[in-house]
């Protein structure tokens, strides 16, 4: 079977994509001297909100949309893996603490409704929530049906990964992230949040999704083997990621401890 090779331009991601871009790089480099006068240009920042917009591209706008919707479990978890782990940090950490913090000084609810919002109790849990809800067969299967409520699922998974990355790639003095220690808690508490969903894939003796059970085979893949292959992808990316933020947290503890 030939494999899908299907990139999406509609407007509505094109727009915006190029929004998302366009906003950042007016922000950082027209209006900078008015609203972070004396600040030299975020370059840092620039690259990683950038390279996070592409992440999110790819997820959503590449081949993989397509395999993902209608063939392979393991590639619309893939998807979600690099909305969640890959995307939303690199954007997160891309926005200026200088052009935010000016903001949030001024807006005193706004700063308190983010600072709920991402308070890490509420982030993760508001997270494995949605995500968990996603994947019940009916929810899932209602997203790959409706082409509507899959646009719905990957936002509805993208906003709160961004909540859920900032306590620990936050640049902000208003919004901070976490102190080393429940940095490190908080990054163990993310690779435990996302067993029970993992298990219910991982060690299911059948295939949860009737779509990719019906499904033509692209790889030499029974579903059950796709559907173990999505269950392992998610839980690479979570531990990467938790890992990751954990030997960092670590490390700058060390050093500020010596």
């Amino acid at each position: 079977m030939t494999l899908p090779l299907h990139w999406h331009t509609e407007p509505l991601l094109v727009l915006t994509v190029v929004a998302a871009v366009w906003l950042h790089a007016i922000a950082c480099g027209p209006l900078r001297a008015r609203l972070a006068p004396g600040t030299p240009y975020p370059v840092g920042a620039a690259v990683r909100y950038h390279l996070g917009v592409l992440a999110a591209y790819l997820a959503v706008g590449s081949p993989l949309d397509q395999v993902g919707e209608a063939y392979l479990f393991s590639a619309h978890m893939l998807q979600h893996m690099l909305l969640i782990y890959v995307a939303a940090p690199l954007i997160a950490s891309g926005i200026p603490p200088e052009l935010l913090d000016p903001w949030l000084a001024r807006s005193p609810r706004a700063r308190r409704a983010l600072g709920l919002a991402t308070h890490p109790v509420v982030a993760a849990g508001v997270f494995t929530l949605v995500f968990s809800c996603w994947h019940f067969p009916e929810l899932y299967e209602w997203a790959l049906a409706d082409r509507t409520v899959h646009v719905i699922e990957h936002w509805t998974v993208f906003l709160p990964a961004l909540l859920l990355a900032w306590p620990l790639v936050s640049r902000s003095r208003a919004l901070p992230p976490l102190t080393h220690g429940k940095a490190i808690l908080y990054s163990v508490a993310l690779m435990v949040a996302d067993l029970p969903l993992w298990a219910a894939l991982i060690f299911g003796d059948q295939p949860v999704y009737d779509t990719y059970r019906l499904a033509p085979r692209l790889l030499d893949l029974d579903p059950l083997q796709d559907q173990v292959l999505g269950a392992a992808c998610m839980k690479l990316f979570n531990e990467g990621f938790s890992l990751w933020h954990m030997a960092f947290a670590f490390m700058a503890w060390y050093r500020a401890e010596r």
